[in-house]
């Protein structure tokens, strides 16, 4: 685990904006050492050295996170930007993110915060000591029904995340994460009697993609957290699949991404393919075309899923919700624009009562 390059100066000056607290999930080991128990590297910290994430710092044997209320970036965002397509449609989600990561995707599109040093220079170009309270109040003075964790990865942000889906909770504000997935299982039984929507990428099912344009050992907890979140505590899920020419988007790939979302997490999860756009290290390669796309809804479709979307490509239905029995248009989306259409208070289909799996 690398050292970090921080003196107490720095450590005393995010203290002073409220940033720094004992971490959750954190273990007392031998010689000096502390276990971060946040993400599934499951850092073990030499004293004076810091986490994967570099927001997580040991002092004296204890850990230590550095971000809390610590905010990078926030919006006003319609939920489907998420994407999330099938809880409170229409919503406004008030969305915010801080600085580090628990990956180090080559082709991460928010490297500017996702890479940043939260234990360096970064932070103070941030907004600081926006607390569960305050962030609970600029939601409701946008007029948003909800909040989310998002842009960088929330998982290591879990200190603040926490206290602020109770305090959200509370407000009568829903609840998302927008994740990588690389949370523990333990993280997630945290905070999971306060979180209501689970938006989780599943960016491939080989190891050559993980280990090289990821930058982790493995990737297979990402699954059984997502079942996890379904099945322990009832969250809606939705799954992404940002679809990387010759990187992940071969049919067998995909066929095993459906596959395994229709079996583990049903049928009636909405599943995202997203087209890729030149970025970082893969700035070489092409966007995805929209044939591959059409290729993975229909290997979706074929495998059970019902409810398959295009991201990031304008089509004339890829976005749209339709009812799988009756075909009825559900939900109408242009860009941002959603309409609800035929949809009963009970998220079933106005025309046959069809259980759409949407939150309303």
């Amino acid at each position: 685990m690398r050292q970090a390059a921080v003196d107490e100066r720095t450590i005393e000056a995010l203290k002073s904006i409220g940033a720094v607290r004992e971490a959750l999930l954190a273990e007392k080991l031998d010689g000096g050492r502390a276990g971060c128990n946040m993400c599934q590297w499951r850092c073990r910290i030499p004293e004076g050295g810091v986490g994967h994430c570099r927001t997580v710092v040991n002092r004296d044997g204890i850990l230590f996170t550095t971000i809390y209320g610590v905010v990078s970036s926030a919006a006003a965002d319609p939920i489907e930007k998420k994407p999330v397509f099938h809880y409170k449609p229409g919503s406004l989600c008030f969305s915010v993110g801080t600085l580090g990561c628990n990956f180090r995707c080559v082709f991460c599109q928010n490297w500017q915060i996702a890479y940043a040093d939260a234990l360096g220079s970064d932070a103070w170009r941030c907004s600081t000591g926006i607390g569960p309270q305050v962030l609970v109040d600029l939601a409701k003075r946008h007029k948003c029904e909800g909040v989310a964790w998002t842009y960088n990865e929330p998982a290591i942000w879990l200190n603040y995340t926490f206290d602020c889906a109770k305090a959200c909770k509370e407000a009568g504000l829903y609840t998302v994460y927008v994740t990588n997935g690389y949370a523990t299982p333990e993280a997630l039984d945290l905070i999971g009697p306060y979180l209501d929507v689970y938006r989780v990428d599943i960016k491939s099912t080989e190891d050559r993609f993980y280990k090289e344009l990821v930058k982790i050992p493995q990737w297979k907890g990402i699954l059984d957290v997502a079942e996890r979140a379904k099945h322990k505590w009832n969250m809606h899920v939705e799954c992404v699949t940002n679809v990387i020419p010759g990187w992940n988007d071969s049919e067998a790939n995909l066929t095993q991404i459906a596959s395994w979302i229709a079996e583990k997490l049903g049928p009636n999860t909405p599943w995202h393919v997203t087209r890729f756009f030149p970025y970082g290290k893969l700035s070489h390669l092409p966007p995805t075309p929209l044939e591959t796309l059409e290729m993975a809804a229909d290997v979706g479709r074929k495998h059970g899923l019902q409810f398959v979307y295009l991201g990031n490509v304008p089509t004339h239905r890829g976005e749209n919700t339709y009812c799988p029995k009756c075909g009825t248009m559900v939900i109408s989306r242009r860009g941002y624009h959603t309409e609800i259409l035929a949809l009963d208070e009970k998220g079933r289909c106005a025309i046959d009562q069809t259980d759409l799996n949407i939150r309303v």
